[in-house]
């Protein structure tokens, strides 16, 4: 597997891309709508905190999310928070959760595909339950499943993907009560699934060469029919994870925990 971390290079051409590509889009709407569904009864005045917020891609949906709120981002590269100054109006902190610049005690924390990049994820859950208010909730994404692992994630710098029991444990571990786990992305796994099989076919598998990151940025192009078609499929497992409905399958995990006072 890849080395932890992030390359900053890919904010650029990330922030060139996300407003228009549908898995960015997607993800945005079930974020915003879960945010809001939580925080809509929260008496005004509450703080929600997005750890590793990079180019401000979530962050600046999440304002709207949470109306009553006043939202921060914070992110450990410059590079990321450059643009996300652009995006959003929402203070921004460079920092890093270990040692976060920020008074705790937020009411909610958003990780969003931050979690698999970092080697002791252990810790940061540690971290980011010591920033929360007590019974504050973290919502986090993280990709799902460590069969479609491939050079997707040694281009991202991913250090693993993860199974539903293997994150519910490690959040409980933590100090969290898990109220919602579920995968999402779901009909994407079949395309996901045969995809990376192929590349591997024919392209010898991840190695975390060249032709990795060449792949990997093909995945990112925005091919305008298949990407409204792919935006308008995706919309319909918005209900599911509206009810908090368990999703059997998909390229994603969404997790909802609540702080447990240790």
């Amino acid at each position: 597997m890849s080395n932890s971390g992030y390359d900053p290079r890919y904010f650029d051409k990330l922030a060139a891309i996300e407003n228009r590509h549908f898995w960015f889009r997607s993800r945005n709407r079930i974020i915003s709508g879960v945010a809001h569904r939580l925080t809509s009864g929260w008496r005004s005045g509450y703080r929600v905190l997005e750890v590793g917020c990079g180019n401000g891609n979530v962050l600046q949906c999440l304002p709207e999310a949470c109306k009553n709120g006043t939202v921060f981002g914070m992110d450990l590269f410059e590079e990321g928070l450059r643009h996300a100054r652009l995006r959003t109006g929402c203070p921004l902190v460079r920092g890093d959760m270990r040692q976060a610049p920020l008074r705790p005690g937020f009411q909610l924390i958003g990780l969003f595909d931050v979690l698999e990049h970092l080697l002791d994820d252990h810790q940061v859950l540690r971290d980011l339950h010591a920033l929360l208010a007590p019974a504050g909730t973290l919502l986090l994404t993280v990709p799902a499943r460590m069969s479609l692992w491939s050079y997707f994630d040694e281009s991202s710098h991913h250090c693993r993907r993860y199974s539903r029991s293997e994150l519910g444990t490690k959040l409980k571990d933590a100090g969290f009560d898990v109220v919602y786990l579920t995968e999402f992305m779901s009909l994407l796994f079949p395309l996901v699934w045969i995809g990376r099989r192929l590349s591997a076919l024919f392209h010898g598998g991840p190695d975390g060469s060249e032709r990795s990151a060449e792949l990997s940025s093909r995945d990112l192009s925005v091919v305008p029919i298949v990407n409204e078609v792919l935006t308008i499929l995706l919309r319909l497992e918005e209900p599911f994870v509206s009810h908090r409905w368990t999703i059997p399958i998909g390229t994603s995990l969404l997790a909802i925990a609540r702080k447990r006072a240790l």
